[in-house]
């Protein structure tokens, strides 16, 4: 018995087999390695280790975290992280046994996502046309929002698309999500439309840029710097200027407030959950059972405000 040595060394080589064998996002491992190099430190102080801790000392570390205050979701998101390397060092024969395995986890907040009216995203859509130093920008920026909100998709997906998904006017994008698991999702006239003008505007600058020697850029949003394309933060600042720019509380606007959007107005127009699923690209339907909360308290404030019974009576 024993893993390969130090702590470290269980850390990475655990890493290393969730990309492998996993195919886990970047974001994903980036977030394992600080939770357990967090638990790692905390076992190291109480003279222990990943192959000599028992359940009294990982339930001990999860007090502990408690008594600093972290919320629930890190809570169980850390909890987690301890259990699957446990799983993984008893499955390589480190460990005889898996002092995690029976550890009840806090839970997570059920808290209602944030979304947007539709007339918010409306006034998003139209300051998007009209903000950016240039008309190359604007139409950039026009171009995202509507993709993003026809879409649902996460941003990093957005920002990483790779041109060839655009060519030739498509129904249907193919997006490469979470895993390496690819979905197709459709596209509304008005994001086909914005897609068709940024794309022969981006054509352009491109040609202009390769005739002066510059490599092409294989991104449907190319960007100088290192990544080769527009980054999160970039587009994380943009959508706060769309926000003053339309009149809506940038409190209330961030890039993943789209995708509930998307996701809340297509409920509320009929759609079922499962399609809503499957465009979101989420691998377990419970996380799309969040939006169902939404429609309920929206349904219930449109009972309240219409209902006759609900009125006061004179």
């Amino acid at each position: 018995m024993g893993g390969p040595g130090t702590q470290e060394q269980w850390i990475s080589t655990f890493l290393e087999a969730q990309a492998a064998e996993l195919g886990a996002a970047n974001n994903t491992l980036l977030a394992y390695g600080r939770d357990l190099k967090d638990f790692a430190g905390w076992l190291t102080r109480k003279g222990s280790g990943f192959a000599e801790a028992d359940r009294d000392l990982v339930e001990a570390y999860l007090i502990d975290c408690d008594a600093q205050g972290l919320a629930r979701s890190t809570r169980a998101r850390r909890l987690s992280a301890i259990k699957q390397i446990y799983r993984f060092a008893f499955e390589e024969g480190w460990r005889e046994s898996n002092p995690a395995i029976q550890i009840k986890g806090p839970g997570r907040d059920k808290r209602l996502p944030k979304t947007l009216d539709v007339i918010e995203v409306d006034r998003l859509l139209e300051a998007a046309r009209v903000t950016g130093r240039s008309q190359a920008d604007r139409l950039r920026n026009t171009c995202l929002m509507e993709l993003l909100y026809a879409t649902g998709m996460r941003v990093s997906e957005l920002v990483s698309l790779p041109v060839s998904a655009a060519r030739g006017d498509p129904r249907m994008l193919l997006i490469l999500g979470k895993g390496d698991k690819e979905r197709m999702v459709p596209l509304s006239p008005p994001a086909r439309e914005a897609l068709a003008v940024w794309l022969t505007t981006r054509d352009e600058a491109e040609d202009q840029a390769t005739a002066k020697g510059a490599q092409p850029s294989k991104f449907l949003f190319p960007s100088r710097g290192k990544s080769g394309h527009l980054t999160r933060h970039r587009f994380y600042l943009l959508i706060k200027e769309l926000a003053v720019q339309g009149g809506v509380s940038p409190d209330k606007v961030t890039p993943h407030t789209l995708r509930h959007a998307f996701a809340t107005h297509l409920l509320a127009n009929g759609a079922d959950l499962r399609s809503i699923q499957t465009l979101l690209g989420h691998a377990d339907v419970a996380t799309t059972e969040i939006y169902t909360h939404v429609l309920d308290e929206r349904l219930a404030e449109l009972v309240l405000e219409h209902h006759p019974l609900a009125k006061d009576k004179d």
